[in-house]
């Protein structure tokens, strides 16, 4: 049975390397933390105004529905393909571009949300959405052999 003349290095952890981003990383807190005390001892005179005027909340997509049987609702009201992307077009101006938010039977045929789509491109509506349910897991199962 041979025996061990030498002894094995026991190995050593190197930390230069993490104690050089632990030090980077020291550094950039102190730094960062300076530029924030420097900027809030700015001052500087607000300027102040009479009247901001009302707040204006945000705007409301448009709801379009299209019926099973091709109608077109707008507003609670029905209109044609023509009404609706003049009143659309009337919606939109060179600073608001409004949203429209596509609601069509699932039941109807897809040519009649199609017409819709292209009133609305007419209309020059960029911002569209059309909205559908999930199916529920269960009715979404199929087999297929």
């Amino acid at each position: 049975m041979p025996l061990k003349l030498q002894h094995d290095e026991v190995p050593t952890l190197n930390l230069t390397s993490m104690i050089d981003v632990l030090f980077l990383l020291i550094i950039f807190f102190m730094v960062a933390t300076k530029f924030d005390e420097m900027e809030r001892n700015i001052e500087v005179a607000v300027p102040q105004v009479a009247a901001a005027g009302e707040e204006v909340p945000p705007p409301q997509p448009l709801v379009v529905a299209v019926m099973a049987d091709g109608r077109i609702q707008l507003h609670g009201e029905f209109v044609t393909e023509t009404e609706l992307m003049e009143q659309l077009a009337a919606t939109r101006t060179k600073l608001t571009q409004p949203t429209v938010v596509i609601h069509g039977d699932a039941n109807c045929a897809f040519q009649h949300v199609a017409a819709v789509l292209g009133a609305c491109r007419q209309a020059g509506i960029s911002e569209l959405g059309i909205t559908v349910r999930i199916a529920a897991a269960a009715s979404s199962r199929t087999t297929h052999r």
